[in-house]
């Protein structure tokens, strides 16, 4: 799960921490352990670099994947980069990707 960043936008800012606030009980009730990534992790692992726009992000995850386009909306290219950024961090803990 990518760690919330600062918004201006109080209103986002309090919907997306109740969406995040559920999604982290429903794994919490599942057993499902939680691992956090700042936004500077995931594009550091998605791109190599820590400041990537976010064009420079979906294109690496399209091509990463191997998909034929930068998959839409905006947040499934987010969520996947999140995914490539657990994997990359499991792997160098011993985890998933070995």
């Amino acid at each position: 799960m990518e760690e919330l960043f600062f918004n201006k936008n109080a209103r986002t800012a309090l919907a997306v921490g109740h969406a995040r606030g559920i999604a982290m009980l429903a794994a919490a009730n599942s057993g499902i352990e939680v691992s956090e990534y700042t936004p500077l992790q995931v594009k550091q692992s998605v791109t190599g670099y820590g400041k990537a726009e976010k064009k420079q992000v979906q294109f690496m995850v399209k091509t990463l994947l191997s998909l034929n386009e930068i998959p839409r909306p905006d947040d499934v290219a987010d969520a996947l980069a999140v995914a490539i950024c657990h994997a990359h961090w499991s792997s160098n803990r011993g985890g998933l990707l070995r």
